[in-house]
């Protein structure tokens, strides 16, 4: 996918996979990660989502990654947060108490930039995804975050049918790009609402555990 593309639509405000509030299907099945005392969540593009906020209310600290700077000022403007805001390498770096968010091309992000993270949310970054970077996102998220466990939400339906994104990626897809390094469990598939309803889409919540 062209970093143009999701320029142009952050620009335009063209953000239909910008959610109103929280995910109900984070706040379901957050508790599967088990993640210990103030734990650091990584959201891979982020957007300016507001599961953010839901997690820090939760004692949770959060890094995320995120193309726009634009998602990433209405993001501190929506918490009503001024960030410090650093240069490191190819990438600027938002700062505020308990919320680290990198800017650019996440494939810039190393593991030493990143620093350490108990678990990854990814709700709109797979899907997002064309096929064809999918596979190298994959590898890419399971180094940089050392294998973290994950809870992956991800949307089933008829790609011949309908242009992404978000684009499908099935559960067989999340075996095959994941499932040498993780143990695999679905833990919810349900019809998926708003614009994928007519899709008929399955919205499905995905819990990897890394292999001994």
């Amino acid at each position: 996918m062209d970093p143009d593309f999701w320029h142009a639509r952050w620009s335009q405000n063209q953000i239909g996979f910008h959610e109103p509030q929280e995910n109900p299907l984070l706040l379901a099945h957050l508790p599967a990660l088990a993640l210990p005392p103030q734990a650091r969540v990584f959201l891979p593009l982020c957007g300016k989502t507001k599961d953010i906020g839901w997690l820090l209310s939760q004692g949770i600290q959060v890094a995320g990654a995120e193309l726009s700077p634009l998602a990433v000022d209405q993001l501190f403007a929506d918490l009503g947060v001024l960030p410090a805001i650093t240069q490191q390498g190819d990438l600027r770096c938002y700062q505020a108490d308990g919320l680290t968010v990198f800017v650019g091309d996440i494939f810039a992000l190393t593991p030493d930039v990143l620093g350490p993270v108990d678990a990854v949310y990814d709700r709109a970054a797979l899907v997002a995804l064309p096929d064809a970077m999918r596979q190298r996102y994959a590898a890419h998220l399971t180094l940089l975050t050392q294998s973290a466990p994950q809870l992956l939400i991800c949307f089933a339906y008829d790609q011949s049918r309908f242009s992404g994104p978000p684009f499908s990626v099935s559960g067989q897809e999340v075996a095959s790009l994941y499932g040498a390094r993780y143990d695999i469990r679905a833990l919810a598939d349900q019809p998926a609402t708003g614009g994928l309803q007519a899709r008929a889409a399955a919205e499905q919540v995905w819990h990897l555990t890394p292999k001994p």
